[in-house]
């Protein structure tokens, strides 16, 4: 996967507006634990990518600093055969110091290739740390918006368990209404009145014949005062 691949895709899922997702889904649901999923690959992927970019730009690091090193220490080895060479000079060893001038300058040259190569390098080091620096701050992004996602799932699930037992109460409610005349409650409490009122008849019933019984029994007692008070006339 090119570091141009793994910046835009990045890129794009870091851009994502998740709300939008969600609104075109059937089942947000099953869209959020698609996409988490989807997000959870990705990341790991572009994990690998920025990672093998970031090794890449290590070993470059490691060149450039070795031809600043080997620059150094040529222009060193340079400077030690040009003055081998003076002081032979300087003996009169001319054709040894000649020879130790030719070490220098090839020296020299080595010194010249090595800066050549460091200073070919910066630009790419620099524009390859720019692309990890990118590709780090939309991992980053796209880590927060997976943790944006599974917030968002959860608070999903947990509206949905909450709507669904509401829903549940009030079909339970509905369905246990006691002013409803079609209800067995409200049936069973038809009954109950009318068995409570058959009750009341017979009780009233009951008493009304009572009633008579002791007017008639009232009734028998005065003709039998009235005899009694005949009788005694009579005596």
């Amino acid at each position: 996967m090119s570091k141009q691949t793994v910046l835009g895709r990045v890129t794009q899922l870091a851009k994502a507006n998740i709300n939008a997702l969600l609104d075109q889904a059937e089942d947000p649901q099953k869209m959020l634990d698609q996409l988490i999923r989807d997000y959870a690959n990705n990341i790991a992927d572009a994990e690998e990518a920025v990672a093998a970019t970031i090794g890449n730009l290590r070993l470059m690091e490691q060149d450039h600093q070795e031809d600043v090193e080997a620059a150094k220490e040529w222009g060193g080895k340079a400077l030690a055969a040009s003055r081998k060479a003076d002081e032979l000079r300087g003996d009169g060893r001319a054709e040894e110091a000649d020879r130790f001038d030719n070490l220098a300058k090839v020296a020299l040259g080595r010194q010249l290739q090595s800066e050549k190569e460091a200073r070919t390098a910066e630009p790419t080091i620099a524009a390859q740390t720019e692309v990890v620096e990118k590709l780090r701050t939309g991992l980053d992004r796209m880590k927060a918006k997976l943790a944006e996602l599974q917030a968002k799932r959860d608070e999903l699930v947990a509206r949905a368990k909450s709507a669904q037992a509401q829903n549940t109460m009030t079909d339970a409610v509905r369905n246990v209404d006691v002013l409803d005349p079609t209800s067995e409650l409200s049936r069973f409490e038809d009954k109950v009145r009318r068995e409570e009122a058959r009750a009341l008849g017979k009780q009233e019933l009951a008493a009304s014949s009572l009633d008579a019984q002791f007017e008639q029994l009232d009734a028998l007692g005065d003709d039998a005062e009235i005899e009694a008070r005949l009788a005694a006339l009579k005596k």
